[in-house]
């Protein structure tokens, strides 16, 4: 099998959830041998929700391809080992505290001085400056402060947030690996290593696009509007579900009457359309058999009588689509030009002839959980097609071969294990 990208090139990874390790699992797909630390007692998302002991579905989907070295990195022969370790690295991933990683001398200070070309990624919650640098954060957390789960602006009944997938988390994994490959490709020219750094929060912030952006002659007096708003809404105890109510009203977004980009309720289901432009918009219109004013002259979507209209549409549009069935839909709207899908269940996908044909759905064998079938690596390259190295490690699974790749004998390595500083 032909080797990814990244052959030969080692990876040592303090990270744990999900950020740091699919950032790192992102690496080990494209062939870069992926060394994961984990305490003796594992990962935390080992242990959360174990079908069989010390192993879960999430911790499986996560970090494909790795080695695993349980090791007590608060144990001063453990460190010795993992800076001998550090001599036949080429990355660090890490995703601790300053002070932590300080104190366990595995900091980039430290690293680097044993190894000058080491390239050293940092990723953490909040960024490494300001007051919220030394605070720990989870996706939940990140996806509050950074406004992503009041732009969505849904609630429970019981008046707390829904979050869906682990947005913060997931993009930042993509920005770990984009950042580790980056330095690579700063070091083949220049031999230089280099820390780099990123943080769930600049993840979240990259997300909203347009909505973070500050466009004074577009949007200031828009902006002062909202904030004012908003604060005079906090100094009088509004509650969070009518500061939504008052925002989007304040803001009326033209996504609100936008009958053209939204999901419609079938007769057995739900379809969503996408049409961003004029030559689109008629497709629709036509396709779907209405009139509206959206492409004349004049059309103005934050007019009071405009959004009565828009409205209109929308419900007279409803009561169309929930006359036919979704497959019906979907044949109709792809005839007539109008990008759609079918809503479904993350479920389904694993058997759905679109993914299979792509080859999106890989079949890996796990050493104590059979087989598993799980998405493929997101990319596919001509010259150097990724190919996992095969399932997620069980624990402490490499301990001793690697340990013995830097030097340690079997009964140094005993004595390691002995003195609680290994699995």
């Amino acid at each position: 099998m032909t080797s990814g990208p990244l052959d030969g090139i080692r990876v040592l990874e303090f990270t744990q959830i999900i950020a740091g390790p699919l950032g790192c699992q992102f690496l080990a797909d494209l062939g870069a041998e992926v060394i994961k630390i984990e305490p003796p007692s594992g990962e935390p998302w080992r242990l959360a929700a174990q079908f069989i002991p010390l192993e879960s579905k999430t911790f499986i989907g996560l970090n494909r391809g790795k080695k695993s070295l349980a090791i007590n990195l608060a144990n001063e022969k453990s460190r010795e080992a993992i800076h001998r370790l550090v001599n036949e690295i080429d990355v660090v991933v890490i995703n601790y505290r300053p002070d932590v990683a300080k104190r366990l001398e595995i900091d980039y200070e430290t690293l680097s001085a044993i190894k000058s070309d080491i390239i050293y990624l940092d990723n953490t919650a909040w960024g490494r400056e300001g007051h919220l640098a030394d605070r720990p954060g989870y996706d939940i957390v990140v996806q509050a402060f950074s406004g992503m789960m009041s732009s969505v602006g849904k609630v429970t009944d019981a008046g707390a947030p829904q979050v869906g997938p682990a947005y913060a988390d997931t993009t930042t994994g993509y920005a770990i690996c984009s950042g580790v490959l980056a330095a690579l490709f700063h070091r083949e020219r220049t031999g230089e290593g280099q820390k780099v750094e990123t943080s769930l929060l600049i993840n979240a912030l990259t997300t909203h696009m347009s909505a973070f952006h500050s466009v004074p002659v577009a949007d200031q007096i828009q902006r002062d509007s909202f904030l004012q708003m908003l604060s005079e809404s906090r100094d009088t105890g509004i509650p969070y579900l009518d500061v939504l109510r008052k925002r989007d009203e304040l803001l009326k977004t033209a996504a609100q009457g936008n009958v053209y980009y939204r999901v419609f309720e079938t007769a057995d289901g739900a379809i969503a359309i996408g049409a961003l432009s004029a030559s689109l918009r008629e497709k629709v219109r036509t396709t779907v058999g209405f009139e509206h004013n959206r492409d004349e002259d004049g059309y103005d979507p934050q007019n009071q009588a405009q959004l009565a209209i828009d409205a209109s549409v929308i419900a007279h549009v409803e009561g169309i689509f929930a006359g036919r069935n979704t497959d019906e839909w979907e044949r109709i709207l792809t005839a007539g030009g109008v990008p759609c899908a079918p809503v479904k269940f993350v479920q389904e996908l694993l058997e759905d002839e679109q993914v299979i044909s792509n080859n999106y759905v890989i079949e890996l064998e796990h050493e104590l959980a059979g087989p598993i079938k799980m998405q493929a690596p997101p990319w596919k390259m001509s010259k150097t097609p990724p190919a996992p190295r095969g399932a997620s490690p069980t624990l402490g699974r490499h301990t001793d071969e690697l340990l013995a790749e830097v030097g340690y004998s079997e009964s140094e390595i005993a004595d390691l294990r002995q003195n609680g500083a290994i699995l």
